[in-house]
């Protein structure tokens, strides 16, 4: 383990923020620099989460399975989400270093479930991207009145993930420039598209908000509502980057856990509004509902802002996924830059290098932009592949969440007490319980078989993808022991663990409430 600075006088002077991350266990300062504003981290996270690509992204098929009611599916997920929030945010105030989940689970429980974690968060935030530019591609294919096509789409994709690298490439006041022009383009765009719609092409009241049009018919309708509510899960993700950049931050254990919860109540706002607005300007539900309308959202938009005015809203769009890819791009690199600076990835040597010029982990960065175009050129060699690839991203990042989320109960069931500026006190196990289970049933949501027609594979797809990534971590961490490189502090949250990690293991993981 590193060892604890304790001569704060001199070295770290007036740098409180130097000093936390020195008691944390690193005996150095932090080699990014501290540029990104409060507003520019909930930017961050706000561009993640992006309600725009969530909501236009997945309308028609929410819409289609549940009718108008899954509407209150965006509020059913963004509570669980904001238990979620709550717990990161208490979590992050304990341990701002930078890359998110793998320190916190490393510091929480120990260096395997750190590992494995990292591992498993680490592939849903590089399919997530590859899935966010993939589906740019048809957006960007409209907005430049391109034939869509397989090529298109993937020249798109390509395009979109080359154009955020170079951005995020320009260091953290790039990022934090970019990603507050990204939100406020997003928000606006909602604000504006919204209200327009509201004003000008509503077709219903709010009464079509309790009724299904015949949606869900022939089997029980929560099963339906379950299937619609994958708009609120995709959605309500993207908070979590506030504090993969901590090390970024200024006075990060106050603003992170702040700005988290602000990118709930306006990720949460914008999504819900702009999802309310094209409810009420559908004109025929039951075309949606019986996939004669495939296309409701371009559709509402061509008829409600006319040719120009369209092109004017996907350019609008196009800009809310860039900003997005450029968001998951900057969480990417640092968890990589975070786990390869501790020795725990292959390559560490390469994607720990540092760029003293632009503060920016570069080749982690590039890392965050090379695999996801494979993923998208993939495409072109087998459809099949990218769907099970892309079938993980949501899955991923629920199973990373989780994980903090459960070694954080098991911390303080063992006598953990968050020492940051942020704590939830005695509310702290209740809402830690209720975010896990509340994880529990978003992942079961998103694996559970839902089209028995279309065969086994195509059902049990996100499960099969999510036992691959997990065992294939398994399979290295056996083989190559990357939990044993590197001398970064673990599972030092647990007052009666020992310093060194000795007891930490995955058997005793499963002791712990896996």
């Amino acid at each position: 383990m590193r060892e604890e600075i304790t001569e704060p006088a001199t070295e770290f002077a007036g740098d409180e923020d130097a000093q936390h991350l020195a008691s944390l266990g690193y005996s150095y300062q932090s080699q990014f620099k501290r540029e990104m504003t409060f507003w520019g981290n909930v930017s961050l996270g706000f561009t993640y989460l992006s309600p725009v690509v969530a909501v236009y992204s997945l309308f028609a098929a929410s819409l289609s399975a549940a009718g108008p009611p899954m509407f209150w599916s965006l509020v059913i997920v963004g509570v669980g989400q904001f238990f979620v929030a709550s717990i990161f945010g208490e979590v992050v105030a304990a341990y701002p270093v930078a890359g998110g989940v793998y320190p916190w689970s490393r510091r929480l429980w120990g260096r395997k479930w750190g590992w494995m974690n990292g591992w498993v968060y680490l592939v849903a935030l590089l399919t997530s991207i590859g899935s966010i530019a993939y589906g740019a591609g048809p957006f960007l294919s409209a907005l430049l009145g391109m034939e869509n096509t397989v090529d298109s789409v993937i020249v798109s994709g390509v395009v979109v993930i080359a154009l955020a690298t170079t951005l995020n490439l320009g260091g953290t006041k790039v990022l934090n420039t970019v990603a507050m022009l990204g939100l406020l383009a997003e928000l606006g765009g909602a604000l504006v598209v919204g209200g327009w719609l509201l004003v000008t092409a509503r077709h219903h009241d709010l009464s079509v908000l309790f009724q299904a049009f015949g949606a869900g018919e022939g089997s029980d309708y929560f099963v339906a509502f379950a299937a619609a509510g994958l708009i609120g899960i995709f959605q309500y993700y993207g908070f979590e980057a506030c504090g993969d950049v901590a090390e970024e931050v200024v006075n990060p254990g106050r603003t992170i856990p702040k700005a988290m919860r602000m990118t709930i109540y306006i990720g949460g706002f914008a999504a819900m509004f702009v999802c309310l607005s094209l409810i009420l300007a559908v004109p025929d539900f039951a075309a949606v509902i019986s996939g004669q309308d495939t296309d409701p959202v371009g559709n509402v938009l061509l008829s409600a802002f006319g040719p120009i005015g369209f092109k004017v809203v996907l350019g609008v769009v196009m800009v809310s996924f860039l900003s997005c890819v450029l968001s998951l791009q900057a969480a990417t690199s640092r968890l990589a830059y975070s786990m390869a600076r501790d020795g725990m990835l292959p390559g560490s040597k390469v994607l720990s290098i540092f760029s003293e010029s632009r503060r920016v982990p570069p080749y982690a960065l590039l890392l965050a932009g090379v695999v996801p175009a494979l993923i998208v050129i993939a495409s072109k060699v087998s459809s099949d592949a990218l769907t099970v690839i892309i079938s993980f991203a949501a899955m991923g990042m629920y199973m990373g969440f989780q994980m903090v989320v459960l070694a954080s109960l098991r911390a303080r069931l063992l006598g953990w007490k968050p020492n940051g500026a942020f704590q939830l006190g005695r509310w702290g196990i209740p809402v830690n319980i209720a975010a896990l289970v509340w994880g529990i049933l978003g992942i079961i949501n998103m694996a559970w078989p839902r089209t028995p027609e279309d065969g086994w594979f195509a059902n049990y797809v996100v499960l099969i993808s999510a036992v691959a990534v997990v065992a294939s971590g398994l399979i290295y961490m056996a083989w190559k022991k990357p939990h044993l490189k590197g001398d970064a502090p673990a599972a030092d949250a647990i007052p009666a663990a020992p310093a060194h990690d000795r007891s930490d293991s995955l058997v005793g993981a499963s002791k712990g409430g896996r």
